[in-house]
């Protein structure tokens, strides 16, 4: 299930982050949820979603980080 937008993110995704974050982020998740389709290819249980989550969220904190009021802000 890639997201063709941001507007198609999940709301805590939407919610928290800057709309260049959210970029990344779906980037992000559409490249792994193509890269993890083959359960072989993914480590663990984890979901082809499951997957594909982790590793944009991991997209977006290579990029950004929460401050000291909560607020997601670039690096």
């Amino acid at each position: 299930m890639p997201y063709g937008s941001c507007e198609e993110l999940p709301a805590p995704v939407r919610d928290n982050l800057p709309r260049h974050a959210q970029e990344i982020y779906r980037k992000a998740f559409n490249s792994a949820w193509e890269q993890y389709r083959d359960a072989d290819d993914r480590r663990g249980e984890d979901s082809r979603e499951a997957v594909a989550h982790k590793v944009a969220w991991a997209a977006v904190k290579a990029v950004y980080e929460k401050n000291d009021a909560g607020d997601w802000v670039e690096k």
